[in-house]
């Protein structure tokens, strides 16, 4: 089965590529999941695709949000997802597939260290949800992982000094995306705490009074 991982020479993304063992890594500065000409460059077919690049920005003050770092978490966070899904729709998975986005967490609750980060995994999350229908004509599987708190330089001090246990390891979770990748289901959120992964469970929307 060939895959490609993007943000694949990060802390959990290299772990996926190496976990799988035939996946190709894409990170900056020589793909930028954010823009369209690299995705159009990107050659082959392939049966997996790990929709992993991301970054936090802090900020926890949203009046201290600068323009551009709006712009390069939406880009790296939620744009290298819609995109690369686009891409293995339109060509990348000719015969089908299965797609496995990182969220977070941080895209079922809310993380007061970064709300940008807060909001585009939120984000990533329910794309996933409303794109599984339309990709099933194609043959394609979507599903996001959720890790919490994992050992890569994400993790930034003043979140690691308040957390009261230790960091997953991302090897941890490049087996459990693996797992996500085999799955039968599409358009799903997997929970990846240590020693537990497991599908979340959204509740329903109240329906009228």
């Amino acid at each position: 089965m060939t895959a490609f991982v993007t943000g694949g020479r990060g802390g959990i993304g290299s772990a996926i590529a190496d976990a799988h063992g035939d996946a190709i890594a894409l990170d900056l500065p020589d793909f930028d999941v954010a823009d369209p000409a690299a995705w159009a460059a990107l050659d082959g077919a392939y049966d997996a695709a790990f929709l992993n690049a991301g970054i936090g920005i802090g900020f926890p003050d949203v009046g201290e949000l600068p323009d551009e770092e709006i712009d390069r978490i939406v880009g790296a966070n939620l744009l290298g997802v819609v995109l690369g899904a686009r891409e293995c729709a339109r060509r990348l998975m000719p015969n089908g597939g299965s797609i496995v986005c990182t969220a977070s967490l941080a895209g079922l609750t809310g993380m007061p260290f970064d709300p940008m980060y807060t909001a585009t995994k939120h984000a990533v999350v329910g794309f996933v949800r409303g794109a599984a229908a339309g990709l099933q004509g194609h043959g394609i599987r979507i599903n996001a992982i959720c890790p919490g708190f994992t050992e890569t330089p994400i993790v930034v001090d003043e979140i690691r000094d308040a957390l009261p246990a230790p960091l997953m390891d991302p090897s941890f979770v490049a087996e459990a995306a693996l797992r996500v990748m085999r799955d039968g289901e599409s358009g799903r959120a997997w929970i990846i705490q240590p020693n537990r992964v497991e599908p979340f469970r959204f509740p329903g929307i109240p329906g009228p009074r």
